[in-house]
């Protein structure tokens, strides 16, 4: 398919809170592939169609790369424990920052076919459900940031330094 342009942050874009995807239609289906060759050439995640330009609440999210998941109008409906850790994202490109979120969580949604289903995860799998569904409401993991951000660059620099002692 194609990669599109993902969109950073200040483009307002982002900011806007994503409309419900009602029927599944050839236009959206190609956004849906679109998604996932972008995501993977970014050497993403998770991507969200506002990322894109697209307010539709559509998220594509693969954290093995070989896993991809399609959720349409995701919903989270539980969620239990907690994890800290370093988090970005591919519209705040070179940024990382501590972000708590849910060590589980399970979400419902409509798949590619439309049809219902609930994905749980844990882990990284539950961060970037969390993550991902955030940009549907317009909202980017900046806001939750523990401290400052920083640039990836030092944070590899650091993990670099742990390694060696």
């Amino acid at each position: 398919m194609a990669i599109r342009k993902i969109r950073q942050i200040g483009d307002s874009v982002l900011t806007k809170t994503a409309k419900e995807v009602t029927g599944m239609s050839l236009r959206t289906k190609i956004l849906i592939e679109d998604m996932l060759d972008t995501m993977y050439e970014a050497n993403g995640v998770g991507l969200a169609a506002p990322q894109v330009g697209v307010l539709k609440r559509i998220v594509v999210i693969d954290v093995t790369g070989e896993d991809p998941h399609v959720l349409i109008n995701p919903r989270i409906v539980e969620t239990s424990g907690e994890q800290t850790g370093n988090e970005g994202c591919l519209s705040v490109p070179g940024k990382t920052g501590v972000v708590t979120r849910p060590n589980y969580v399970k979400v419902a949604a409509l798949d590619a076919d439309m049809k219902p289903l609930e994905l749980e995860g844990t882990e990284l799998l539950a961060r970037a459900i969390c993550h991902e569904c955030e940009h549907l409401d317009g909202h980017l993991y900046v806001e939750k940031v523990e401290g400052e951000l920083m640039d990836v660059e030092d944070l590899e620099d650091a993990e670099d330094m742990d390694d060696e002692t």
